[in-house]
C-alpha cells in the first residue's frame, strides 16, 4: 500500500458503508450479551432486583434496559431504524456512564462511554448501504 493513500484523508463510499457495517453488527451484537441476561431476569417473574438509577421503579428500568439493549440492538445489527435505535442506547449508556458509575474510576465507565461514541456515530450516519434501511426505504 502507498503511503501517500494511508495518509489520505478522504473516504470512498464503499469504504465507509463497509465501516459503518462493521461498527453496526459490532456494537448491535456486542450489546446483546449484555441485554439477554437482563432479558432472561424478567421472563422469569417473581421479585425484580435491579438498580433504579433514574427513580422510575427497578420493573420499568429493567424493562427499559431489555429494550435498548436487546431490541434496539437487533435493528442496530440489521441497520433498521437505526437512527431511532440508536436514541434509547445512547441515553441507557449514558445514565449507566454518567449515574450508575458516576463515581467509580475512569475504568469503571469506559465501556459504557465507548458504547455511547459509537451510537452517537450510528446516530449522525445512519446505517448507510448494506442494511434492511436501505432495501426497505430506498
Amino acid at each position: 500500500m502507498q503511503l501517500k493513500r494511508l495518509f489520505n484523508t478522504g473516504t470512498r463510499e464503499g469504504t465507509l458503508d463497509l465501516a459503518i457495517l462493521i461498527v453496526r453488527l459490532s456494537v448491535g451484537l456486542s450489546m446483546l450479551t449484555h441485554g439477554w441476561p437482563k432479558l432472561n431476569r424478567l421472563l422469569e417473574g417473581g421479585e425484580i432486583s435491579f438498580g433504579d438509577p433514574l427513580g422510575l421503579g427497578p420493573v420499568v428500568s429493567l424493562v427499559l434496559a431489555v429494550f435498548a439493549e436487546v431490541v434496539c440492538s437487533i435493528f442496530i445489527a440489521l441497520g433498521l431504524g437505526t437512527r431511532l435505535a440508536s436514541i434509547p442506547l445512547i441515553i441507557t449508556m449514558g445514565v449507566a456512564a454518567f449515574i450508575v458509575h458516576a463515581s467509580d474510576p475512569f475504568k469503571g465507565k469506559e465501556m459504557a462511554i465507548l458504547y455511547t461514541v459509537f451510537y452517537i456515530l450510528l446516530l449522525l450516519t445512519g446505517s448507510r448501504k448494506y442494511s434492511l434501511d436501505r432495501i426497505l426505504f430506498r
